[in-house]
């Protein structure tokens, strides 16, 4: 979350705290639901009408986000296999966390915005290190409250996603309109000095 806020500070230059004020509410109903997906509509709605992101980034980036963009999910995966790693006394090298690291983003893609479907997939990670998936049952009673912390982290770091965007795309924007506006702006002083000199010329035959 550290990150997120530091991201749109630096990249999106907008203020970290105005930004968490205008997302307090889509960060409460996270939590509460433990979804991205059942917050996806006030999650498009607050970055169109409080961070002021144009619809056609948030419509895009806030449905795709959803699917894809689970960062807390990634980062919850690698710290529980850590943590069952060390129950079970089991060492894991620098190849094995390297393959929990890949696995997690992985897997963290393709997880369903559902509330307690990181298990399913923690036990796929496990698997792949020779870590007892029996060791889930430590967590089991605390990850409700996991899922809630992670979702909020996901769902801020698609609204984080739409800031940035809206940056980026908008001084696209702008420099094309500078340069439209410049083309115009010399075909247009162009027209002026072709009907000048064709006037003078005019007045030239005259005489």
């Amino acid at each position: 979350m550290c990150l997120n806020l530091l991201i749109v500070s630096l990249i999106a230059r907008y203020n970290p705290f105005e930004f968490v004020k205008a997302i307090r509410d889509v960060m409460l109903l996270a939590f509460s639901t433990s979804s991205s997906a059942a917050v996806m509509p006030l999650s498009i709605k607050t970055a169109e009408e409080k961070l002021g992101a144009k619809p056609s980034i948030s419509q895009f980036v806030v449905p795709l986000g959803a699917t894809v963009n689970m960062n807390g999910t990634a980062l919850y995966q690698g710290v529980a296999t850590v943590f069952l790693a060390e129950v079970f006394g089991i060492d894991l090298g620098p190849l094995q966390l390297l393959v929990v690291m890949v696995m997690a983003v992985a897997a963290s893609i393709g997880t369903p915005s559902i509330p307690g479907v990181g298990i399913v997939v923690l036990a796929m990670i496990l698997s792949s290190v020779g870590i007892p998936t029996s060791g889930i049952a430590l967590i089991m009673g605390v990850d409700r409250i996991l899922d809630m912390s992670r979702t909020a982290v996901n769902v801020a770091g698609d609204l984080v996603t739409c800031k940035v965007m809206d940056r980026w795309v908008g001084e696209e924007g702008k420099e094309r309109a500078d340069e439209i506006e410049k083309i115009r702006t010399k075909a247009f002083e162009e027209k002026i000095d072709d009907k000048v000199k064709a006037n003078t010329d005019l007045i030239v035959s005259d005489s």
